[in-house]
């Protein structure tokens, strides 16, 4: 860390591998577009070079790196307001599929559990993105998204909610077990 500080590009890209995959996840949760989320999470990695000595190590590396992220996500779809459009796109590629049971180590139905995601009205999608996939406390999404700890509360159960009733519409009759972690 102390040397992608002083500038190090070694140092710097080792940071980059470390956690390059997780922020690109990351943004593509929040984003639900592929080619948008390598963009924006090329952009992160250029606003971290840019600002990493702004890191003060008053909380993990990983989590102001997230912190980050979501900021440059939002920054993101304030400028493209046209996310709307994304989710009805991949409604338009068929996702539902008919399964009896769900097993969330398949990439096939983790593809389609993110696309039921993907669907989510956009506060909704990021609180329950940074809540129950990345493990964030909401008091932690609330000052990352600059709201109320009862409003990130609200928004996860919300989400849960509309994911909820969305998998069982489309045929997922034991998901309820798998999204109820609290």
């Amino acid at each position: 860390m102390t040397e992608a500080k002083q500038g190090s590009q070694t140092a710097f890209y080792q940071l980059y591998e470390k956690y390059h995959r997780r922020i690109y996840a990351l943004c593509w949760r929040m984003l639900a577009d592929k080619d948008s989320a390598e963009d924006v999470c090329q952009e992160v990695f250029v606003v971290l070079w840019q600002k990493i000595n702004n890191f003060r190590g008053e909380s993990k590396f990983s989590t102001w790196l997230h912190s980050v992220a979501t900021n440059v996500v939002l920054g993101h779809l304030r400028k493209h307001k046209n996310w709307l459009q994304r989710v009805f796109s991949i409604e338009e590629q068929g996702a539902s599929v008919q399964e009896p049971s769900v097993n969330l180590t398949d990439d096939s139905t983790l593809t389609l559990l993110d696309q039921h995601i993907a669907r989510l009205p956009e506060r909704a999608r990021l609180v329950f993105v940074l809540f129950a996939v990345e493990g964030y406390r909401h008091e932690e999404i609330s000052i990352m998204l600059k709201m109320a700890v009862g409003s990130s509360k609200s928004q996860y159960h919300r989400a849960r909610n509309l994911l909820k009733e969305s998998l069982l519409a489309n045929g997922f009759v034991s998901i309820e077990e798998e999204i109820n972690h609290e």
